[in-house]
Parts: C-alpha cells; structure tokens; sequence
C-alpha cells in the first residue's frame, strides 16, 4: 500500500499561523494610529454590508481566515460565506457577506482580501496541474518551496485545488538528497559519501531507533538510471527522479517494475505546465513541483459596498 506523507486540513494549527499572520498583517496596515482615511470620513456609527466577490475565474481557498480577521479587527463584524474552499468561482461571484460597523469592515478590507487572494491563487494553479494530469495515475504534490510562516496555509490551499502535500516539515520524514550523500560519514580522512542505497539503510535503521516509527517514509533523490538500479534493492519508500527527461522517466518505470513495485516514484524538476502531461504519462506516481507555491499569481477579490 502507498505511504502517504501528513496531508494538510483546516485545524487549530492553521487557526494558530492565521492569527500570526493577521497580527502581522494588521500591524502593518493600521499601525498606532488607524485608518486615517476612515476615521476622518466615515461616521463611526454607520453600519452595512458588503461582499467579497471574485475578479476573475478560480478555485477559492482561505474562506476559513475570513473570520479570523474580522473578528481580531472588531468581534461586532460578522460573516456569511457563500462558497465553500475548493470550489470553482467566476467573476462576480460572491464567496461571502460581512456585516456591522462600517470603519472596522474598511480596516480589515485589504488583510482579508490578501489572504484570499494568495491562498487561491495557489489552489488554482494547482488545480490547473491536477486538470493537465487527469487520466494518468500521476498525482501532484507541493514541496517547502513555500512563504517562510505560510506553510501550512499554502499547502492547506494545495489541497483545495486538488493537490497532495509532500512534506512538511524536515522532521515529516526522510528524504536523502545529494548534498546528503556528499558529506556523508566523517572520517579522519574526511567525508566518505553515502552511495543512495547505503544512505537508505542508514537512515532507516537511525529513524526506527531514535523515533520508533517503522512506518516513516524514506524517500531518496536519484539524478541517473544507473543511481535508479543501484538503490531498488534498499526498498527506499519512495525515490524522486530529478531532472529526468519523459523518456528516461518512462525508463525508470519499467526497471522499478521489474525490480519491485510497491516503491513510488516521484518526478520532480524542470517541469512545468508545458511539459507536466509527459511526465505524468510515463508512469510515475507523483509529480511534485514547486511552483505550485513560489510562482502561484494571486486571485484577485474586491470587497462590494451594498448598503
């Protein structure tokens, strides 16, 4: 069966690094004076509505941060979402209704706005990765390529487009890269680098001693075929091919098959929206990119004034 890395829901570790972010964020915007704009034209007592409303086509993700911040600006303020994160909106779609006073709801416009706007750009770039592999068996995966604080929010907005979470953190699981297996065993002499199929076993037996855990996943980074044969053997969980070309993919599935097929394999590097479909077409079983966090485009959302 597939081992699968933690895979990201809404939940009070989310709740945690909103409130962080907003705390920021609010800083930022308002600083110790406030809103000068607001406090000198609106009357304090005014109260409304208004919606936030999609200005393009997208997937929506981050409608939970929404109550996050109107209520850290003035608990007075209440939501109404229309949507649901993961779903597709259009635009002028409304995703929600905020209501109460009217200086606190333009104070906490521009956060809420931004927090939309990041979270679903992520999820619609990445839905539009999913949409590009659909029919293969290859599943799209995020990386720590993500915004130092956002993490967890990023890779939240991953799943609402349809994506997995590689993982989190480097204490999620093991993964062996090339700079591990350079510096290797120290000696006397200096570093003796690892070949990949002794940093698996190593690395196995460290973690099932140290932690207990038999089941953390160790995946290994391999950059040639003749890397590919030498570490099957070890039974890595997973093996990421970097920077492999669709036909030297397609070649790493058939000698994984013949060796043994219970390992995944992971394509990553040099692949885009482009060239994702080969890839997936080869026959790996993830794909995992980091562009789905540092190059996402933000979606934009405006906050409507009805009464």
């Amino acid at each position: 069966m597939s081992k699968e890395f933690r895979q990201t829901v809404w939940d009070d570790r989310l709740r945690h690094d909103c409130r962080a972010i907003v705390r920021l964020a609010l800083d930022e915007d308002l600083g110790t004076a406030g809103d000068w704009t607001t406090l000198a034209l609106v009357d304090p007592r005014a109260v409304g509505r208004a919606t936030v409303a999609a200005r393009r086509s997208g997937v929506v993700a981050g409608l939970p941060t929404v109550p996050i911040v109107l209520a850290m600006v003035d608990p007075q303020l209440q939501w109404s979402p229309a949507a649901e994160d993961g779903a597709a909106v259009s635009p002028a779609q409304a995703v929600g209704e905020i209501r109460g006073p009217a200086q606190a709801m333009l104070a906490a416009e521009r956060v809420l706005l931004n927090l939309l706007g990041r979270l679903s750009g992520v999820a619609t770039l990445t839905r539009r990765y999913v949409d590009a592999v659909a029919g293969t068996k290859a599943r799209i995966y995020d990386t720590r390529k993500t915004t130092p604080g956002w993490r967890r929010l990023e890779k939240y907005a991953v799943r609402c487009g349809g994506g997995h979470n590689h993982r989190g953190g480097l204490d999620d699981a093991v993964l062996i890269k090339d700079n591990h297996l350079a510096l290797g065993a120290q000696s006397t002499a200096g570093p003796s680098p690892f070949t990949p199929a002794e940093a698996v076993r190593r690395a196995r037996q460290f973690v099932v001693a140290k932690s207990g855990d038999p089941t953390m996943i160790v995946e290994v980074e391999v950059d040639t075929l003749e890397q590919l044969d030498a570490v099957l053997p070890a039974e890595p969980d997973l093996v990421l091919l970097d920077n492999m070309t669709p036909e030297q993919l397609q070649e790493a599935v058939r000698r994984r098959d013949a060796a043994n097929r219970s390992i995944e394999l992971e394509a990553s590097g040099g692949i885009d929206l482009n060239t994702v479909r080969a890839a997936a077409e080869s026959g790996v079983d993830r794909i995992s990119l980091g562009a789905l966090t540092h190059s996402a485009v933000s979606l934009d959302f405006g906050l409507d004034w009805r009464s």
